[in-house]
């Protein structure tokens, strides 16, 4: 990726044409289905829906500058990765997840702590992601995090 790319849309240009389609309906999908409050920007080189300062001022605890991450969307070379702390930060939700994944995929679920990959994207299960951007508020993922990730926090 371009070092100089500062929005979502420049990351979308640059994408070699068989990715792009699929980039594009997932940044839809998520779009459509994401709770009021978070927003769309770049994040550590990704499209990332976060928790803007206006409504958590602390930011990410990694990088207060930055504002709290919640899904992150990129292009890897072997895959497509969706990256969602939710998941990793509510067993039930992750579990949820997993439960529902083979209803709508042919696929087995290729997944890590935050990240879902997806080396087929035909195989994508786009209302299911669209499902999982809508289960989890703002408020209920700044909760969530604090008690997570924050435990001693100081703001």
């Amino acid at each position: 990726m371009e070092p100089n790319i500062k929005t979502p849309q420049q990351y979308v240009d640059q994408l070699p044409e068989e990715r792009k389609q699929t980039i594009e309906r997932l940044r839809k999908t998520i779009l459509e289905n994401l709770p009021e409050g978070f927003e769309e920007s770049m994040s550590y080189g990704m499209i990332g829906y976060g928790v803007p300062h206006r409504l958590y001022p602390p930011g990410y605890h990694c990088d207060p500058k930055l504002p709290l991450p919640f899904m992150s969307l990129a292009s890897q070379k072997n895959f497509i990765a969706l990256y969602h702390m939710g998941i990793y930060a509510s067993p039930a939700l992750h579990d949820w997840f997993v439960a529902e994944y083979p209803k709508h995929a042919k696929y087995k679920l290729d997944m890590g702590k935050s990240c879902i990959r997806f080396k087929k994207p035909e195989d994508i299960p786009y209302d299911l992601i669209g499902q999982l951007a809508s289960k989890m508020t703002v408020n209920e993922w700044i909760s969530g995090y604090e008690s997570q990730f924050r435990p001693n926090k100081s703001s």
